[in-house]
């Protein structure tokens, strides 16, 4: 079955709207381990638009579960990295004008540069993730650098499966989900951890939380815009219900 991270951005979103004190994103993580999380991730940007050095710093002192800094392969961020040494990094692309990361990270093309910063945080024994699209070079890319996971990037798959109100029979969400399942497998044996997320929700999780040998599934927006209506533990518990049934079910 795989493992909850839950990504706590978007209270620190709320807190930055006013910049004031909440709500507190330390809290929503404490809130979410109650509830079932098995990570906590947390995005430190360039722009500081939502996370803030200091949320980094208390969380890395207050989780009780994993602490996954998500951050761009810059110097800056990986000299925060080994200094806080969180459990796990997950490098990502990152650009000003995007609202939310969009597409995976180019291992292929900065693969000398990506290779080095692998192995700066390898020293600090930090885990190291690349979040990638589901295509088997930069797989082979994320393998060739060091990696020891890839997260498969969700975002197509949540779109197709909107477009098509969730028919699996659908010709391109049936295609996706199968080139999915297709790069979690090429992860696997190449002996690195298979984790997916990006655009996941209470309504699309369960195809990819039951597919064979996902360890990890990364998720966000959906469970803070949950908990708005029902707090933050109960949003994080009815996920983690929903990652277990599909689980149980896989065929």
């Amino acid at each position: 079955m795989a493992n909850l991270g839950v990504n706590i951005d978007h209270v620190a979103t709320l807190r930055q709207a006013r910049r004031g004190t909440e709500p507190d994103p330390v809290g929503a993580a404490h809130e979410a381990e109650l509830g079932g999380a098995d990570a906590i991730t947390v995005h430190l940007r360039e722009d500081r638009r939502h996370a803030q050095d200091r949320d980094v710093e208390v969380l890395r002192a207050t989780v009780q579960t994993k602490l996954n800094l998500e951050m761009a392969a810059t110097d800056e961020m990986l000299a925060m990295a080994r200094g806080i040494v969180p459990a796990m990094a997950t490098l990502v692309p990152e650009g000003r004008m995007e609202i939310t990361t969009e597409g995976g990270l180019d291992v292929r093309s900065g693969l000398d540069r990506l290779r080095d910063v692998v192995a700066s945080l390898h020293e600090k024994g930090v885990m190291v993730s690349a979040f990638v699209e589901a295509d088997a070079d930069q797989i082979e890319a994320s393998a060739e650098a060091g990696f020891d996971a890839c997260e498969i990037h969700t975002g197509p798959y949540a779109r197709l499966y909107h477009a098509a109100g969730g028919d699996r029979r659908n010709a391109g969400l049936h295609a996706e989900i199968e080139r999915i399942e297709h790069a979690g497998r090429i992860v696997r044996e190449a002996g690195m951890r298979f984790n997916a997320g990006h655009a996941l929700n209470y309504v699309n999780v369960g195809p990819i939380a039951a597919m064979e040998g996902v360890w990890e599934l990364h998720i966000g927006h959906a469970i803070v815009s949950r908990a708005v209506f029902v707090g933050v533990r109960e949003a994080v518990r009815e996920m983690k219900s929903l990652i277990v049934q599909s689980a149980g079910g896989r065929s």
